[in-house]
């Protein structure tokens, strides 16, 4: 993705929060980080779903590049809107197994992050890389069921490469100061 393409990338998604609602607007920081993390790592066209519902994932769980929401009420509601935008995005490619691969993402991240268990990174990773190819069934069965996001990170470097898939987990752990996978 060109400097460009990922600068409206973030514009999008500035721009579109703000005209959605005024706490949105509020939220947005005054220096915002314009680094993408995943959406690197598959499809240009599926760059600005990814990132805004990983941007969804970050206000409610890590560090935001874009929002700094005033509570714990706002950031809720923000990253749900976040969340549900992406998928429209994403969905406008009417690609039904890329929105599946994306709620089942929602879905088990979330469900580690609640158990404080590891493997959101590879989960995310892998998920960018096979976005609507439907290759990760086993995979993430194994980490769901077994705790073992392996498949998943081995998945990631064979379709993105060992330094794409290197650079973007570490750029996701930084995001998650002090938190199992940084560690």
């Amino acid at each position: 993705m060109t400097s460009a393409a990922t600068a409206d990338l973030w514009a999008a998604i500035e721009r579109d929060a703000s005209e959605e609602s005024s706490l949105w607007r509020a939220a947005l920081r005054p220096e915002p980080e314009r680094e993408p993390v995943f959406s690197t790592l598959g499809e240009d066209r599926f760059a600005l779903g990814l990132e805004t519902i990983y941007e969804g994932y970050l206000v409610h769980y890590g560090s935001p590049r874009l929002f700094a929401p005033a509570d714990a009420d706002t950031a809720l509601l923000l990253g749900d809107y976040l969340y549900a935008h992406g998928l429209v995005r994403i969905a406008s490619f009417g690609e039904v197994d890329a929105v599946a691969d994306l709620s089942e993402l929602i879905s088990l991240s979330s469900q580690l992050r609640a158990e404080a268990a590891a493997g959101d990174g590879p989960l995310w990773a892998a998920t960018a890389a096979f976005l609507g190819a439907g290759r990760l069934d086993d995979a993430r069965a194994t980490l769901r069921l077994h705790g073992d996001a392996a498949p998943l990170e081995a998945a990631a470097r064979a379709a993105a490469g060992d330094g794409a898939v290197d650079a973007a987990l570490a750029a996701h752990a930084a995001r998650f100061p002090g938190s199992i996978d940084s560690a």
